[in-house]
């Protein structure tokens, strides 16, 4: 078992690294936002997933965001759609941040499941290249993307500890 050492100046930070932490699940379209050992869940499944942390403070947050294609050509991914997302990536960071005292060493990690077809690529392609954009617009250094194609995956984000697992 490990542990945290908790200061009296923060007692409600540093808590006990537990053996088996609170599972949170996030749906598509979704944010979720610790200060404690959690293990985020999702199904990645013609969707991707930001999962933050910050190596110093153990915070973390995973924000969970469907492609989606739209046109007669299936490529065209909508502004609405692209402005809707980045709008939850911000929000999402925002509270992140928020929750954090200092955010000295954040960190970001990109795991997504696109659909089979060069459509859906492409459409990917397109949102992944803006979120990372974003994401290092906002000081988020991106160390791992992780794309699978064709088949869905289940992600276990621990943030505590920084560990991202597709199975």
């Amino acid at each position: 078992m490990q542990f945290k050492v908790s200061t009296a100046e923060r007692p409600h930070h540093g808590g006990v690294l537990h053996p088996d932490p609170r599972k949170v699940d996030v749906p598509p379209d979704h944010f979720e936002v610790a200060e404690d050992d959690v293990l985020f869940t999702a199904t990645l499944d013609g969707t991707l997933a930001v999962c933050l942390y910050d190596a110093v403070e153990e915070h973390g947050a995973l924000l969970h965001l469907r492609f989606i294609a739209r046109g007669a050509s299936q490529t065209d991914v909508t502004d609405r759609t692209l402005a809707s997302d980045l709008l939850l990536l911000d929000r999402c960071i925002e509270r992140f941040r928020g929750a954090m005292e200092r955010g000295i060493d954040v960190q970001g990690r990109i795991a997504a499941s696109v659909e089979a077809g060069d459509a859906a690529r492409l459409a990917a392609d397109a949102v992944l290249a803006l979120i990372g954009e974003y994401l290092a617009d906002a000081g988020v250094k991106v160390v791992t993307r992780e794309i699978e194609y064709g088949r869905a995956r289940a992600l276990r984000f621990r943030p505590s500890l920084g560990q991202l697992r597709l199975e």
